[in-house]
Parts: structure tokens; C-alpha cells; sequence
């Protein structure tokens, strides 16, 4: 059976010492070392971990030692962002976000979880991010927040 490749955004690793989003981001962690999902990153991610604090970066590295498939943009991705961004479904000065969608879209990964309320895991934006992913060919992304990905709860972390 294929495992479910997991697109993780930056805030899911920052998240790992939020108090507030700590438990889903570890367990989600947890998933991913036990094999229950993949993890798939991308040089985004990368570029917006390096000036984070150490142990987030230290996490970061978690993911890429558990064997996290990196995406790169290519020119299908950001072309997909530019409609993003042309449709106005995130603002231009979060067009990183967009490029996080449009990456785990062309890469056609199962599912992205973020903490990022406001530009990705947000019903409407969700719903119009996926019109255009169908219109231009694409199949839709699910898109959840760690909460509703990960296999643990309070008592098993």
C-alpha cells in the first residue's frame, strides 16, 4: 500500500515548540518516523527555516534525516503561483505561500498541513485554491491543519 506523502509547510516545524499547536506538531512528527506518512518539504522551507532558531532548524533537519523528499520550483509551480497570486487568493507579499500550495500540487502530493490560518488552511481559500488547481489540470490538494493529520492525542504523546 502506498504511504501518504505529507507536504509540511514552515509553521508545522516552528509549531513543534508553540505551546499552542506543540502536541499536533510533534505527533505528526511521531507519524512520520513511524512511517505512517512521508514527509515532503521543499527549498522554501528551507530558506525560511535558516534564520529560525537553532532547535527549529534542528527539527527542520529531523525531517530531511528521516529521508523528506525536498521539492524544488520549477517553472510549472510557479506558474501555478502566479495564478494564485493573479487571482488574488493569497496577497503578493505572502507569494511564498502560494508557492507552497502550487509546489505540493505539481508534485502531487496526498496532502499539505500548515498552522497558517489566514493564507492556507482556511475553507474559502481552500475551496478557490482547488478551482484552479482543477481548472488548469490539476487534481484537488487536501489541505488540514497537523490537529486533524496526526494519529496521536493528548494521552499518547
Amino acid at each position: 500500500m502506498k504511504t501518504t506523502r505529507v507536504y509540511v509547510d514552515t509553521s508545522v516545524i516552528g509549531g513543534c515548540f508553540d505551546p499552542e499547536f506543540a502536541l499536533w506538531s510533534n505527533g505528526l512528527f511521531k507519524d512520520f518516523t513511524l512511517g505512517l506518512y512521508l514527509p515532503v518539504v521543499s527549498s522554501i522551507v528551507a530558506a525560511e527555516i535558516q534564520p529560525a532558531p537553532e532547535l527549529i532548524r534542528r527539527k527542520y533537519s529531523e525531517l530531511v534525516d528521516l529521508g523528506a523528499e525536498i521539492l524544488q520550483p520549477d517553472a510549472a509551480a510557479e506558474a501555478l503561483a502566479r495564478v494564485y497570486l493573479e487571482r488574488r487568493i493569497v496577497p503578493p507579499k505572502y507569494s511564498d505561500d502560494a508557492l507552497h500550495i502550487a509546489l505540493a500540487t505539481t508534485a502531487d502530493v496526498d496532502l499539505l498541513v500548515s498552522w497558517n490560518f489566514k493564507h492556507i488552511v482556511h475553507y474559502d481559500k481552500i475551496r478557490v485554491f482547488n478551482a484552479v488547481n482543477m481548472e488548469l489540470g490539476y487534481k484537488a490538494l487536501q489541505i488540514y491543519s497537523p490537529r486533524e493529520v496526526t494519529h496521536y492525542e493528548e494521552e499518547d504523546v
